[in-house]
């Protein structure tokens, strides 16, 4: 009765370039501020606790003519069923009849869209000359977090590389790093990579930290950060994740992607459970930034901080291009649904 396009791994790759993922997203964060776009509220259910859980994050892009949802879901024992451990998969509908549109393949998506947004608060929210980067984390996101900052901050020269697990780690991503960068994104920059041996003075020394790892506690400490230092926090996107002191929202400016995600599972929960910050005292969200009806930040001497909980609106925006790109290229599998 439908005719549905259906988007696999491969043909994402091939049509997705991160510069354009980057514009796609700041034209969402846009959008969400002039009240062009609707989130939808979360769903988040655990099958069997630490074990097995799924959540599904939805919206509408009015502007666009679309909504859906993206569903991922967490299946720890798939290691042993040689099965991924996340499995994302994207619904698109057409809003004017709410008629299936397109089924994607989530992950390479998921990577670009959380890649662009991590380097958009660095874009608007970090010192213009800004040279050293720290990137914490050397998961499967790290990649995306790495390319699309270098795009969107050209003015980085050093990228420094800590995995909270072990130092050997990451050695041979500071080692493989580069080649990925120009294999998958096209990026080849006279940069330095260099792993973290001491994590409290590379935190010292970087202009740009980001953040993409599932920790519960704080790695980062106030005391480590120095003045001009930016934040931007991508792996809080659950209640109880936290990657930095809660004692950084005293005093930093905090700018988010959604105020209503970032205080019940974004990097900010903790600091707003504990008194520290309070939704009224959460600077902006970032599409007023990006639209100049905020500042940012004031002077080189703020500290400031992007928590990026991830919205739905990103993967629409971004599925959206995908299949515009696809059935240029004549890309993608017909299904009659």
């Amino acid at each position: 009765m439908f005719k549905v396009k259906v988007l696999n791994q491969a043909v994402l790759e091939e049509v997705l370039e991160m510069p354009m993922v980057i514009e796609a997203i700041e034209q969402v964060y846009t959008l969400k501020e002039q009240n062009q776009t609707a989130l939808f509220p979360m769903v988040f259910h655990e099958f069997n606790p630490g074990v097995a859980d799924m959540d599904i994050k939805s919206g509408h892009l009015k502007g666009a003519d679309i909504f859906g949802l993206k569903l991922v879901s967490w299946f720890g024992e798939n290691k042993d069923k040689n099965l991924p451990l996340l499995i994302g998969t994207t619904m698109i509908f057409d809003s004017k009849t709410g008629a299936p549109q397109a089924i994607l393949n989530a992950d390479h998506i998921t990577g670009m869209r959380t890649g662009a947004a991590g380097a958009i608060g660095a874009k608007y929210l970090a010192k213009k000359d800004s040279k050293t980067m720290l990137m914490v984390g050397t998961g499967h996101i790290a990649q995306f977090e790495i390319a699309a900052t270098l795009i969107a901050v050209p003015s980085i020269e050093k990228v420094l590389i800590h995995d909270p697990m072990s130092v050997e780690r990451s050695k041979d991503y500071a080692g493989s790093i580069k080649e990925k960068l120009l294999k998958n994104f096209n990026v080849d920059k006279e940069v330095t990579f260099e792993a973290v041996e001491n994590f409290e003075q590379a935190v010292g020394v970087s202009d740009v930290i980001i953040t993409a790892t599932p920790s519960r506690q704080a790695m980062i400490q106030k005391d480590w950060v120095k003045p001009g230092t930016h934040l931007s926090c991508v792996g809080a996107d659950m209640e109880g994740k936290q990657e930095i002191d809660e004692k950084l929202f005293a005093d930093a400016i905090v700018v988010v992607d959604d105020i209503g995600q970032a205080v019940n599972v974004g990097e900010t929960e903790t600091a707003f459970k504990a008194g520290i910050i309070s939704e009224d005292k959460i600077y902006s969200e970032i599409g007023a930034v990006i639209l100049g009806d905020k500042k940012g930040r004031t002077s080189d001497e703020d500290i400031t901080i992007f928590d990026s909980t991830g919205i739905a609106l990103q993967d629409l925006m971004t599925s959206k291009i995908a299949l515009e790109l696809a059935d240029k290229k004549g890309l993608g599998t017909v299904i009659d649904l």
